[in-house]
């Protein structure tokens, strides 16, 4: 199997579980809807039998199976399950399959068909922030918190691009512990130009909710003031991805560009509509590229991103909205398949308003989005094509130079 596979003689592999090769091919014809025919010489019971510890291999085209497996039929252009001269339409089959337990796992919201504006916003528009300060080797520190589970692909993104980053630990078995976590944290801040806050599950999201822990050590004194010093007087870069992002919208950081207090009428992150986690690849839209995170990117631009949350919608009142939009701060929405915002669950995981996955400071220089970027590399995502290399690390890097 390996060597098929190495020598690219197969387009698609699936291990049967309890309901053998029926519900194993079944599950591979959702993938994509094409059918598949049974070949006449199989059983029910070999069908449907246990098979356990045994490999469903879709050939090539061309490739004949010589290792000894059995040939269980070919895949048809017309989506049906085929066996016998019955057939099965698989699109009723699969709303079966995902309906038996919509009432208590649900698949689907309220909604879905409301229609989304497509947010476009030229970077001729608007004048793109600029450094006063370069660095050949500027200096990122990354923030891993308890829970925190990106900090580490974060870091070799960000290593790739160029930069020179700082995984900081912040300890809290005791008080003495969190001091020192502060006091070292505030200090290193004022000898580094980017803070980028990785994704995860801080405080394992609680009390009632995501990245309080992190809103509560950015709050602390010392560290709110490096931090927008090196934001508003050094004019370095921040960005907060999923549980970061979640984090620096609570704190301000986006929408407004600093540490404040917020209140009802700010932005936030809330539980996705479909009430329990999402994880899978979805694709974003660029709607501005006024950040200097998105210089290399153009609006329009589509990207696949992967996203793995439980609270990625964004909600904010009919005023932030039109004030985010009117300054070209909305960076990217979630699109279906045909490049339109859109509301359906498919393709907008969390009912964002508006479809909005990501947003800016007012001057671009703070991002924060639910799709994880940092999780990218060449080789990743093979089954699941489009382009996934935003190259907002490069692009950051190039704001330094």
């Amino acid at each position: 199997v390996h060597s098929l596979i190495a020598a690219k003689k197969v387009v698609s592999a699936y291990t049967p579980t309890y309901g053998g090769a029926a519900e194993a091919v079944m599950k591979m014809a959702f993938g994509n809807f094409l059918g598949f025919e049974y070949s006449a010489d199989l059983t029910l019971d070999e069908i449907f039998g246990y098979s356990y510890g045994s490999f469903i291999l879709e050939l090539a085209d061309g490739v004949e199976c010589t290792c000894g497996a059995k040939v269980l039929g070919e895949i048809v252009a017309e989506p049906v399950l085929k066996y016998g001269g019955k057939s099965l339409c698989l699109g009723k089959t699969y709303e079966t399959y995902a309906g038996k337990l919509e009432g208590v796992y649900p698949v689907h919201v309220k909604g879905e068909d409301e229609k989304v504006e497509t947010i476009g916003s030229p970077s001729d528009k608007y004048t793109r922030v600029r450094t006063t300060e370069h660095f050949a080797k500027p200096r990122v520190l990354i923030p891993a918190f308890p829970g925190t589970n990106c900090e580490f692909d974060t870091a070799k993104a960000l290593a790739s691009a160029g930069f020179v980053p700082e995984i900081v630990v912040v300890r809290n078995l005791t008080s003495a512990a969190v001091a020192e976590s502060v006091d070292y944290f505030a200090k290193a801040v004022k000898n580094s130009q980017v803070i980028f806050v990785p994704g995860g599950f801080s405080g394992g999201d609680e009390p009632d909710g995501s990245g309080k822990f992190i809103t509560a050590f950015f709050r602390n004194g010392a560290i709110k003031e490096a931090t927008n010093e090196m934001l508003k007087t050094r004019l370095g870069l921040m960005c907060g991805i999923c549980n970061g992002f979640q984090a620096i919208i609570k704190l301000g950081l986006v929408p407004y560009g600093e540490i404040i207090d917020t209140d009802e009428n700010a932005p936030t992150l809330t539980f996705n509509t479909i009430g329990r986690h999402q994880s899978r690849i979805v694709r974003t839209r660029i709607a501005s590229n006024k950040s200097p995170w998105l210089a290399e990117t153009n609006v329009g631009d589509v990207y696949n991103v992967a996203i793995s949350h439980g609270e990625g919608r964004f909600i904010a009142n009919d005023d932030v909205l039109k004030q985010i939009i009117a300054n070209g701060q909305v960076a990217t929405q979630y699109v279906d398949a045909d490049g339109n915002p859109t509301m359906d669950i498919d393709y907008n995981p969390n009912g964002s308003v508006m479809a909005i996955e990501g947003i800016t400071s007012p001057d671009g220089r703070v991002l924060g989005k639910m799709g994880h970027t940092e999780r990218y590399n060449p080789g990743l995502y093979a089954n699941v094509p489009g382009c996934y290399d935003m190259k907002i690390f490069a692009a950051a890097k190039k704001y330094f130079e």
